[in-house]
């Protein structure tokens, strides 16, 4: 793609990267205003954001990093990318956008302004699984394996011999069930809109149990918070991690809560 160009996030494209570039998508309506209000705190604290754009200027890839501090790693003087996403739909939107290079040339102008603003490296959680965030492809742009939990990596690129490797903050306690009730425990941080989906359509199936079902939000953007439990994103129903990617509907996370508010 000769006429791809890489620009900083910018008032025009704001809408569109609060869905991450899905904004034609009913489904993104479920994930409420929570990318707003984390861009909102965010902006001020090193969040960087950068756009691939197609030659019509649409918006077709997106990549945003911030100072590791605010991620669910633990490292010093360390970007995180918390996500890069190049559009992979055919038929919608701007279509399918992938293998055209676009992901390659952010991330490439991520490092280069990471190493511009002093970092020593740039860290990112990639998955062992050929879904999203594949590790196996960060791995291919010189990326190395730092800490793994489960199916989630930790990969990094040092930009200096001093700069010291990243480990993931690993998860503390897990939430208690309240006897006599169903508790569904929510933890958002707010960053990425599958998961906001996942809150707002758990907090709204619980409301139909009445007090049948104890709702809880556990905000991780707190630091505090995310410190105390070790938990970035996650939905427990009675103390049991429920499986959040891709969100399951409000129909089956409905269902999933009713079943166990009948064995109350």
């Amino acid at each position: 793609m000769n006429k791809m160009k890489i620009i900083d996030l910018n008032e025009k494209y704001l809408k569109t990267f609060f869905c991450c570039l899905e904004d034609w998508s009913d489904e993104m309506k479920d994930a409420g205003d929570h990318k707003q209000k984390w861009f909102e705190k965010m902006k001020d604290k090193g969040l960087r954001v950068k756009l691939a754009l197609d030659e019509n200027d649409n918006a077709c890839g997106m990549i945003q990093y911030a100072p590791i501090e605010y991620s669910p790693a633990e490292g010093k003087n360390l970007y995180f990318i918390f996500c890069i996403w190049v559009h992979g739909y055919k038929g919608k939107g701007v279509g399918n956008m992938q293998k055209k290079g676009m992901g390659k040339a952010l991330i490439q102008a991520a490092e280069k302004d990471a190493q511009e603003l002093g970092a020593k490296g740039i860290a990112a959680w990639g998955l062992s699984l050929p879904f999203w965030m594949k590790a196996g492809w960060f791995k291919k742009q010189g990326f190395k394996k730092a800490d793994k939990i489960g199916m989630q990596v930790l990969l990094w690129k040092q930009f200096t011999d001093d700069a010291v490797q990243p480990k993931w903050i690993r998860e503390k306690k897990k939430p208690e069930k309240i006897p006599g009730k169903v508790t569904v425990t929510s933890f958002i941080n707010g960053w990425c809109p599958a998961q906001n989906i996942v809150f707002e359509r758990a907090k709204q199936a619980s409301k139909e149990f009445g007090d049948k079902v104890e709702f809880n939000e556990i905000n991780t953007f707190e630091k505090e918070n995310f410190v105390e439990w070790g938990i970035s994103d996650a939905l427990f129903v009675n103390g049991k991690q429920i499986r959040t990617g891709p969100p399951p509907s409000y129909k089956k996370l409905k269902k999933l809560i009713g079943k166990r508010v009948k064995k109350l």
